[in-house]
């Protein structure tokens, strides 16, 4: 039997944490784009394909990523959103 998937639990390879790295929040891997401020994008309207745009250095797994990733960890990324719109 040849595995085909292997569930990866809470790992998520697209998406990475570094304390010198934007102070340590979820980013891209390899960018210094925040998980955070995609989401909020979102929020704000933004489509995928705009957000993209907006971001060359991205590609839509990178964006695949930042979701799966934000479904499981909503309310870090809701904190994150709120320290920084009030910073």
């Amino acid at each position: 039997m040849t595995l085909v998937v292997t569930d990866l639990g809470d790992s998520f390879p697209g998406v990475d944490h570094r304390p010198d790295v934007c102070g340590g929040d979820a980013c891209i891997v390899q960018t210094r784009i925040p998980v955070w401020t995609l989401v909020r994008a979102r929020q704000l309207g933004l489509s995928d394909s705009k957000i993209l745009d907006a971001y060359p250095s991205l590609t839509a797994e990178d964006l695949a990523d930042a979701w799966a990733y934000a479904r499981i960890h909503a309310d870090e990324i809701e904190q994150q959103i709120a320290q920084n719109e009030n910073a």
